[in-house]
Order: structure tokens, then C-alpha cells, then sequence
């Protein structure tokens, strides 16, 4: 009995009929109490219960329902109530997933999550419609061409905002501190050119991943090939900017690290089983080795940047400054159901940085932590830095511990500051004062 066919289970008018037949020949191997309080029966009864009130909607529903559409909600509703991270992809979908994933799609160049109904933003991505427009991290999107968002499923609403390059699109946004406004933005082909490198004084080298898709890699090494053209071998050196990245392909996290490691571990993913466990290592070799090192990253590097930042860290091979990222610790797997039925997008592991630590709600603390723009102690009191922790259902930390409350950071612009990117000056800074050596530096503790 433990192993049914879901697909023959759920088909059409027989539904309360076979789960009900499915119950009744499990009675016959087991008591009243052991039927109680067996996992298998009480998944059985829900199910029956589900199948009966399908056909109760079905039948009395003051409208026909879209009994696709309804299957489709309650098989999301079932993931999505899980953890913020799993879900559905009906075809269509899974054909976009796989279309974003190579690194070229139409839309808007922003990766979101969902909260409390809204889709919010994790990370505007570089030189796109959002990005251009001063949408933020944190953003909610409430509504989509005067359509409340409320009801939808995320996949619904990354669908409705992907569309043919030149459309236009009015999204409706809710930002701390300010009335709700509308944006209007033009659709544009998102060729993803996740990499992007230039020279900052005195020969350091600055590279920008804006996330992690099939061609980040190999962007990579182009850019690192063009900054060792530059400087005639290597840079004095290297600052990489991960600060609203929202994450991508785990292994391309993995080959980015081992970029600059030489050997050891990069990250472990630990799934429900010990037997689960894989470990991912660097080769032997690494670029510009013995150049200085800094990393950036924000409450917008999640995921994919976390894992980065969090081995480049443990194996004291670069400096973190910044501030706290935004703690998605754990690894997605899309299963292909087959037959033209979609996939399921599932979380099945966490993932460890090189020293064993879980930062699954947490985040990847940097060694210094420096703001990109000047807060009062009035202001500190004021402000929510949003988090993987803050979002529905999301996977406690396994160690029970909490995210770091907000406290005045080590480092932040002076007052007469008027420059645009206060994280990247001080990076620059350092490295050239040669305060950030080739060992990085360590928070003290």
C-alpha cells in the first residue's frame, strides 16, 4: 500500500473511489488504534477528505471551476507550505525556469521571492529594466497592471512579468517609509552577462558576478584573462562584488570558488539522510594566488553568493566587508515529472560553509561590517534589514541559533559623504594601505 501511483490516484470522478478503496484495504491489516495513529492512514483519510471536497466545489460552486487550475493551486499550496523555496513548475514554467537558467530571457531582470501574498525583491539585476528604473531590495510588488497580486502563486507572477522585448508593464510598488507607487517598465530581452570587470587605481582589479547562470563561469575567466592582460600578470589587487546577487546554480558557486582556492573543501550539502551528504572540493590551482582579496556582499547575496563568500571567508583566502547577507542556506533540486508535466522545484539539503556552519537563516556575517549610506541611532531603531528568516515558513537554523540583531555597524560614510558607492571606495582603500593582505583578516572572536 505504501507505494501508489499518485498520477493514478488523482484522476478525474474516480478520486473518492479509489482513495476510498485504498483506506478500506488498508483496514483489513490493522486495528482501529494502530489505523489512528498511522502516518500512512491519516495521509489516506486527508487525501479522501481533499477528493471530497473537489467534488463538492466541483458540484455546488457558483461558477465551473477550472478543476486544472485548482489541482494545480492545491499541489502548490501542499509545497509552497513546506518552506518559501519549493513549488510547482507546470511546463510552461519549467521551460522558463531553463530558458532564465542559460541566461537569456524577456522581462524585467529582478530576482524575487513571495511574502504575506506580495512578490518581493530580493536583488534588481544589472543594467536591466529594474535596475534602471531604482527598483530595490526589498521592494514589494503588490500589483501588476492594476491587478492585485493577492491569490496568485509566485511562478504565476514571474510569468505575468516575463513577456516580448519593447511590451510595457505597470507594477505597483510598497517600500518602507513611502506611499505606494507605480512603475512603468518597458520589457527588454534580459541577456544575463552575469560577469562584468574594470581596473579601480593602482592596479587593483574589480570584478562583479550579478549571479550565477550556466555562462558565469566562463565569463569569469574571461575577465580575469582581460585583468591580467591589464596589469601585465596580476592585479595588487582583487575586489569581488557579490552584493545583490541572488544566487543561481550550485555548481557554478562551486567553480567560481575554486577559482581562487587551491584544493580543500568549497561547501557540503547535508539532505534528509546521512547517506546524503556530498562534499565539493577545489582543484589544485589557483588564480592570482597570494593577491590580496575582498569580497562584497549585502542582504541582497543570497544562496549561490553565500556559499562564495562563505568558503572564500573559512579558508581565510579573502576578506568579507559589507554587511550581513541574506541567509538561504539550502539547496533546491528541480525533479523533471515527465510526459509534459512540468517539474517540482524541492528543497533537499542544506548547505555547510568549509568550517561546518549551517547559515541557513542567518547569513554570512562579514569580518567588517561597513554601510553603504550614514544611519543615526534613531534610524538603527527604525529599520528592518529583511531576511531569508523573515520570509513564510522558512527552515529554521539547525543549530537553534539566531540572526545577529541590528547594531551600529564597525564602519559607516562620514557625514559630509556624497560619493556613490561607500563599500567599494574603503575595499579599494584597504588594499591599497595593505590592510587586506593575501591571509585575510578576521573579525577578532
Amino acid at each position: 500500500m505504501e507505494d501508489f501511483n499518485m498520477r493514478s490516484l488523482l484522476t478525474g470522478a474516480a478520486l473518492g473511489v479509489v482513495l476510498g478503496g485504498a483506506a478500506v484495504g488498508f483496514s483489513a491489516f490493522a486495528s482501529p488504534e494502530d489505523r489512528a495513529e498511522d502516518p500512512r492512514m491519516i495521509t489516506y483519510q486527508q487525501l479522501d477528505l481533499f477528493a471530497e471536497i473537489l467534488a463538492r466545489a466541483r458540484q455546488d460552486y457558483v461558477t465551473e471551476i477550472d478543476e486544472k487550475a485548482a489541482m494545480k493551486a492545491a499541489i502548490n499550496g501542499m509545497l509552497t507550505s513546506l518552506d518559501p523555496h519549493s513549488s510547482y513548475l507546470d511546463p510552461d514554467d519549467f521551460r522558463s525556469m531553463q530558458v532564465q537558467t542559460s541566461g537569456e530571457y524577456g522581462g524585467l531582470g529582478i530576482e524575487v521571492t513571495m511574502e504575506d501574498g506580495f512578490v518581493k525583491v530580493i536583488s534588481p539585476m544589472d543594467d536591466t529594466p529594474a535596475s534602471r528604473a531604482g527598483i530595490q531590495p526589498g521592494d514589494l510588488i503588490t500589483a501588476i497592471n492594476g491587478a492585485p497580486i493577492i491569490g496568485q502563486t509566485l511562478n504565476d507572477a514571474v510569468k505575468e512579468m516575463r513577456g516580448e522585448k519593447g511590451t510595457d508593464i505597470d507594477i505597483t510598488i510598497l517600500r518602507e517609509g513611502v506611499d505606494p507607487f507605480d512603475v512603468t517598465l518597458t520589457r527588454e530581452v534580459i541577456q544575463q552577462k552575469s560577469v562584468t570587470w574594470k581596473m579601480q587605481e593602482n592596479d587593483i582589479g574589480y570584478i562583479r558576478i550579478s549571479t550565477f547562470n550556466e555562462r558565469t563561469t566562463l565569463l569569469l575567466e574571461e575577465s580575469i584573462e582581460e585583468i591580467a592582460k591589464e596589469t601585465g600578470s596580476r592585479p595588487r589587487g582583487l575586489i569581488l562584488d557579490l552584493r545583490n546577487n541572488g544566487g543561481g546554480l550550485l555548481d557554478q558557486a562551486v567553480s567560481v570558488s575554486d577559482m581562487f582556492l587551491s584544493g580543500g573543501e568549497v561547501v557540503s550539502t547535508q539532505g534528509r539522510r546521512i547517506s546524503d551528504m556530498e562534499r565539493y572540493n577545489a582543484r589544485s590551482g589557483e588564480v592570482f594566488k597570494g593577491t590580496p582579496m575582498i569580497v562584497l556582499i549585502n542582504g541582497g547575496s543570497a544562496s549561490a553568493s553565500e556559499i562564495v563568500a562563505g568558503a572564500l571567508q573559512d579558508r581565510n583566502r579573502a576578506t568579507v566587508i559589507g554587511t550581513t547577507s541574506f541567509g538561504k542556506g539550502s539547496v533546491q533540486t528541480v525533479i523533471p515529472l515527465g510526459a509534459d508535466r512540468g517539474a517540482v522545484r524541492l528543497t533537499t539539503a542544506r548547505y555547510y560553509t568549509p568550517a561546518g556552519r549551517s547559515i541557513q537563516a542567518l547569513g554570512i556575517d562579514p569580518d567588517i561590517e561597513i554601510t553603504q549610506s550614514r544611519l543615526t541611532e534613531e534610524e538603527l531603531a527604525r529599520i528592518k534589514r529583511w531576511s531569508e528568516a523573515d520570509l513564510p515558513h522558512a527552515l529554521a537554523n539547525e543549530d537553534g541559533e539566531a540572526r545577529q540583531d541590528i547594531s551600529m555597524p564597525d564602519e559607516q560614510p562620514p557625514e559630509d559623504w556624497d560619493g556613490e558607492d561607500y563599500q567599494l571606495k574603503r575595499a579599494v582603500e584597504m588594499l591599497n594601505e595593505g590592510t587586506v593582505t593575501a591571509s585575510a583578516i578576521r573579525r577578532a572572536g
